[in-house]
């Protein structure tokens, strides 16, 4: 039960594959949320049913109130016969969607109960939904060999992987994005995602700031609503930082495309469909040296020590004097991600699984 709106993690899973899913000639129905102060406006993209459900503000249990109201509709309406659950968080919907019939699939992207952003009782419940999603669905689909290696160690079960995706269409043209922002080709460091502690922007901000770039740092998402973290971040606002909010679509790879270097600085990570997205335009890139950033760029991008600000700065001090490098690299990045990486495999393996399970 993904969304339908974004541009990084599981947004973009969902806008990439769901639509090759009704290109394979199914039926395909997306659930969004909405929250009180934030409406989007949608009901179809590209062939796809997307049904908007309320949710509350408060963080954590909006996902589980969203998710009940998703279960309630598939099971009482019957829109669909095979289910899939992007994050484990969500497991204990599988219970009475199988109870009901449906085939359920989860998508586990990464050791969640490590993540920062989350409260001691969150992290706790996340643990015991571990357990669930390792034995209530049909399947459970990793999308990076580190985190499947983990649950079949602890769980003494096997699993599938599909790694994400990553080519995109290379921008025609820069649109009027670039000038909406004030922003020049080449002329800007980017991260794109959510404002959450263990996308490491606590990092990244001073990080580049203690750099000799005089370049901009754009950084492009946040939430409708927004924590105390999040907050902290935008307040170090200034000549340099730029917060564009939400950007979709081609916009987001209109801006990736045109960045000087794209940076990634993240303690806890799945195989980020941005990452890929960014090796596959052919984008410098730096990145913590977390285990599953260095799976998905092994030896084409620049790698900082995780949670080291001193070692981001200097990684962003060697990509402006040795750009030329840089660009070596992001050709290797763009390489690797369109051979190992691709999107209609990918939605054909998911087919391929949803059928036989």
């Amino acid at each position: 039960m993904p969304p339908a709106k974004g541009a990084a993690g599981a947004d973009k899973f969902a806008l990439e594959l769901l639509p090759r899913l009704v290109c394979r000639g199914h039926s395909v129905v997306a659930y969004n949320r909405r929250y009180k102060d934030v409406f989007v406006d949608i009901n179809e993209y590209k062939g796809v049913k997307i049904k908007t459900f309320y949710t509350v503000d408060k963080k954590g249990f909006d996902t589980l109130l969203h998710s009940f109201k998703c279960t309630w509709d598939i099971i009482v309406n019957n829109t669909a016969d095979v289910v899939h659950i992007q994050n484990g968080g969500n497991s204990i919907w599988a219970l009475p969607l199988r109870l009901f019939g449906k085939k359920v699939f989860i998508s586990q992207d990464g050791i969640d109960w490590k993540r920062d952003k989350w409260t001691w009782y969150a992290k706790l419940y996340l643990k015991f939904s571990s357990f669930i999603t390792a034995y209530l669905p049909n399947e459970v689909i990793f999308d990076n060999v580190i985190a499947k290696k983990l649950f079949e160690d602890k769980f003494n079960k096997q699993y599938k992987f599909i790694p994400f995706g990553s080519e995109v269409e290379v921008p025609a043209s820069s649109g009027n994005v670039l000038e909406k922002f004030g922003l020049e080709k080449g002329g800007y460091y980017l991260f794109v995602g959510r404002f959450i502690p263990d996308k490491g922007l606590h990092y990244l901000v001073p990080g580049f700031k203690n750099s000799i770039s005089d370049k901009k740092l754009v950084l492009v998402g946040g939430s409708p609503n927004p924590s105390p973290y999040e907050k902290k971040i935008m307040d170090m606002a200034d000549s340099q930082l730029i917060f564009p909010g939400y950007v979709y679509g081609d916009d987001t790879n209109i801006l990736i495309s045109n960045a000087y270097c794209y940076i990634q600085p993240s303690d806890v990570e799945g195989l980020s469909p941005v990452i890929l997205t960014v090796m596959g335009l052919n984008v410098p890139l730096i990145v913590s040296d977390i285990e599953e950033n260095q799976y998905a760029v092994q030896n084409t991008a620049r790698m900082f020590e995780k949670g080291n600000i001193k070692s981001l700065t200097e990684q962003i001090n060697y990509c402006e004097r040795h750009y030329d490098k840089m660009k070596a690299l992001a050709e290797k990045a763009s390489q690797r991600a369109l051979s190992v990486f691709n999107w209609d495999k990918v939605a054909d393996e998911h087919l391929e699984l949803f059928a036989k399970s």
